[in-house]
């Protein structure tokens, strides 16, 4: 890890992160066993890997505020247990489609928690049931939870450690330590893929692991 936080458009790849830029101008440098991410605009770095039965997923990230062009204090996001309802078998296949713009994630199922969200005043749990275009979105991604105390809000230079658990019957979202939203699950819904979701921001990202459970 980085010590302290001092410190390319269609789909493409990059090692295991497949990249959804709406700006088409990301930068994303690695530094050591750490990502530098600089996105100019809306972008979701999937993990490509299919997540399924009871797993673990754990990274740590921070957001350095330098001046630097894309230092906002806001939206350290994510996405998990993510499929399209209508490519079951293949999440990518409208990943050029999707291109990072965030209403276009209205089509998948997915759980997503926005960190630090709305220019860093909101933090919120959302479940997203697969649907797009004229739907109400508290139909398409009802909020579930909602925090806007200090506590539960960004602070620049920190690192915070995520843990995203899901078993055969919930899902939490962890941040240094302290478990902050849940979830209960059907059997199978927690199946799917992991993905980074940032808004004109810049990023350290470092110590992504996946564990599984059984």
């Amino acid at each position: 890890m980085v010590a302290g936080c001092a410190h390319q458009q269609k789909t493409i790849r990059f090692n295991h992160w497949v990249i959804e830029d709406e700006s088409a101008r990301e930068l994303i440098v690695q530094r050591g066993d750490t990502l530098d991410i600089a996105a100019p605009d809306g972008m979701t770095l999937w993990y490509d890997q299919l997540l399924q039965g009871e797993y673990e997923i754990s990274y740590s990230i921070c957001m350095p505020m330098e001046g630097g062009e894309h230092d906002r204090l806001s939206d350290m996001n994510c996405f998990w247990a993510a499929h399209d309802p209508l490519y079951p078998d293949n999440l990518f296949l409208r990943s050029d489609w999707r291109n990072g713009a965030f209403k276009n994630y209205n089509s998948l199922s997915l759980f997503y928690v926005g960190f630090g969200g709305n220019d860093n005043t909101t933090t919120r749990f959302r479940r997203y049931h697969g649907e797009f275009f004229g739907i109400d979105d508290a139909r398409i991604k009802p909020l579930l939870q909602e925090y806007t105390d200090a506590a539960h809000l960004l602070q620049p230079q920190k690192w915070y450690h995520v843990m995203i658990m899901v078993t055969t019957s919930m899902t939490t979202y962890a941040v240094n330590g302290e478990v902050i939203f849940c979830y209960p699950l059907q059997s199978g819904e927690g199946d799917g893929y992991f993905g980074l979701r940032l808004f004109h921001n810049h990023v350290l990202f470092t110590d992504f692991k996946i564990n599984k459970l059984n």
